[in-house]
């Protein structure tokens, strides 16, 4: 069966369709076409969800693939957490999963074991108003497709309006000394803030590289220089250690759902987290309560003088181990086409943000005011090996929490503020001299 866009439109039962949302594709790019092999099925491991739409519309999605082409589909779940682990050994084994949601880079770290989808990735890119820097970086080699560009998912500020009120500021404070202030103030009302100083794939990183990048610290230079030793790493090693010196007990454990458990629990009344928090609470009515109070702003702005955060991404991984590419990229290429997309992108509630532009025009990014500091993630996003190039050395050393550990050990009091410099450094000299 040879795959072509045509073949799909009698199956697909699209939430918001391209012509709706104002996407006049170009035709200057051939469209590709895969013919499944005979035979074929696939296996997808995925991210455990945080938002229930989601999954919901990327198996209904999987399931309009299945019914035009007869390829089955196998989704696999894991936690945040598990998934570079997993795909690391797929990648190194040469078996496992055919396609992997993967984080971040880690493209970067075995690009050799994947198979080039740069056809497929120019043909989105041209169709649908070009891919967002930040997201395509991740996924791209010079001018190759090493994976599939699939999502931002945006992290903000979520606070209880109420409580902010309660504690003297009628206005969120929108610069990191006002900041400051407010957490400290909200610790004396007993409604304090928290902040993941654990290994949280996404919560903890968000927050650890948005305390360098504020302070205008690097981990590298643009040549790829180690810098993390500087007088910008240390000053926001200390502001780090005034945060936390407010937040709720236990944070240097915390991974990426403990900060959720806490704010709905009532434990904290400030977290950064997706939108996903706001969905859970206003899904539940015994969090009625919660959810009407819930308010989301993007990060204070630091001494660099702009807003810089780091956002999480996930890409799409086809290995070459599969038995069956043409296959996986036919799905892939279904998946990313707009009745798909927008459906994703709709079923997440502003979770998952597009990595294509056209589709930045899908109405959920307006349907509730919650979702404004979400809408842009794909855009402004900073790729965490900054102001380097992404690669090895820059995948590598995000798995391996090099940044996360530095503030944890010197907000904690293991280290100092300089030794935990001087080990971070050591760190990343290991990944960046290789």
């Amino acid at each position: 069966m040879r795959i072509r866009r045509r073949d799909f439109l009698a199956a697909s039962a699209a939430v918001a369709g391209a012509a709706g949302l104002g996407i006049r594709p170009s035709l200057a790019q051939a469209e590709p076409s895969y013919t499944p092999e005979s035979g074929a099925s696939l296996r997808l491991l995925r991210w455990t969800p945080f938002v229930k739409g989601d999954e919901e519309a990327w198996l209904a999605n999987t399931k309009k693939f299945t019914e035009a082409t007869g390829v089955e589909v196998r989704i696999d779940k894991e936690s945040w957490e598990d998934i570079r682990p997993k795909a690391a050994v797929a990648a190194n084994v040469g078996s496992g999963p055919d396609l992997i949601m993967c984080w971040f880079d880690d493209a970067h770290q075995y690009p050799d074991k994947l198979v080039d989808l740069t056809e497929l990735g120019n043909y989105l890119g041209n169709k649908y108003e070009g891919w967002y820097d930040g997201v395509k970086g991740y996924a791209t080699r010079g001018d190759t497709f090493i994976a599939m560009p699939l999502t931002a998912i945006g992290n903000a500020v979520v606070y209880r309006d109420s409580h902010v009120k309660a504690a003297g500021f009628n206005e969120f404070p929108n610069d990191t000394a006002g900041f400051l202030e407010l957490c400290k103030a909200m610790k004396a009302k007993g409604t304090p803030a928290g902040f993941p100083h654990g290994k949280a794939v996404g919560d903890g990183n968000n927050y650890a590289h948005w305390l360098l990048w504020s302070h205008n610290g690097m981990m590298v230079d643009e040549s790829g220089k180690v810098t993390i030793n500087s007088p910008e790493t240390l000053a926001s090693i200390n502001y780090a250690k005034e945060l936390y010196a407010t937040f709720i007990p236990g944070t240097e454990s915390w991974q990426d759902v403990n900060n959720n458990r806490a704010f709905l629990a009532g434990q904290v009344s400030l977290i950064a987290n997706g939108v996903s928090v706001y969905y859970t609470a206003k899904n539940d009515p015994k969090l009625a309560e919660i959810a009407k109070d819930i308010r989301t702003t993007n990060f204070p702005i630091g001494p660099v003088g702009k807003s810089v955060e780091l956002c999480q991404t996930s890409s799409l991984l086809l290995f070459k181990h599969t038995k069956y590419p043409e296959a996986a990229k036919a799905y892939i290429k279904f998946m990313m086409e707009a009745d798909q997309m927008n459906a994703w992108i709709q079923g997440s509630s502003a979770y998952c943000c597009q990595p294509l532009k056209a589709f930045a025009k899908n109405p959920i990014w307006t349907a509730d005011p919650v979702h404004a500091p979400y809408a842009r993630a794909s855009e402004k996003l900073r790729p965490n090996g900054y102001a380097g190039p992404l690669g090895y050395a820059s995948a590598a050393t995000m798995a391996d929490y090099v940044l996360v550990d530095m503030y944890a050990a010197a907000v904690t009091g293991q280290m100092s503020p300089e030794d935990a410099m001087k080990e971070a450094e050591r760190r990343a000299n290991r990944y960046y001299r290789v």
